[in-house]
């Protein structure tokens, strides 16, 4: 599978077929947050993966939307006879620091033992999350609105680089 910083609508389709497989049991269940929580845990992962522009995780979630292109123009062409090759605009997430990163590696680290720790459906429900979450933030409106993350992150690091050289506490 090759990685890929573009989104085509077979990507698309497999995304949205996770999400409403996710969405689905919190919708007829009651609309309870906690049936979210697992699937959330695997966006934020992604989202953290999105905003690194390289490494182990950037290869993560390029290989995430090169993954759905595939998987979604196979099954949209098999459903329907069409083919749907055309691509969506693209988006990215930039401006993450070495101070961001460190955040960044924390975060995902939490979610890979959270998902250690889960059941069974909570750790496809992880998973879900993360593929669904890699595959939005490489469109332009998703990755738009998330685009005060990589600051965020990186803010976030800062200040934990400045309480551990403790500036501020003498």
């Amino acid at each position: 599978m090759n990685g890929t910083t573009t989104l085509t609508l077979g990507g698309l389709l497999a995304a949205l077929l996770v999400l409403v497989a996710n969405l689905r049991p919190w919708w007829t269940g009651g609309r309870e947050m906690n049936k979210l929580a697992a699937f959330g845990k695997g966006f934020g992962a992604a989202a953290c993966a999105a905003a690194c522009p390289g490494g182990l995780l950037g290869w993560a979630h390029t290989h995430t939307g090169g993954l759905a292109n595939g998987v979604g123009e196979r099954g949209g062409s098999a459903a329907t006879g069409t083919q749907p090759t055309s691509s969506l605009t693209s988006g990215q997430l930039t401006g993450l620091s070495m101070t961001g990163a460190v955040v960044v590696v924390v975060a995902v680290y939490l979610v890979v033992l959270a998902y250690k720790a889960a059941s069974k459906p909570d750790k496809r429900r992880i998973a879900g999350g993360f593929f669904v979450g890699g595959t939005f933030l490489l469109t332009a409106g998703v990755a738009g609105a998330l685009a005060w993350l990589p600051g965020a992150l990186n803010a976030a690091g800062d200040g934990v680089v400045a309480a551990v050289q403790g500036s501020g506490l003498l």
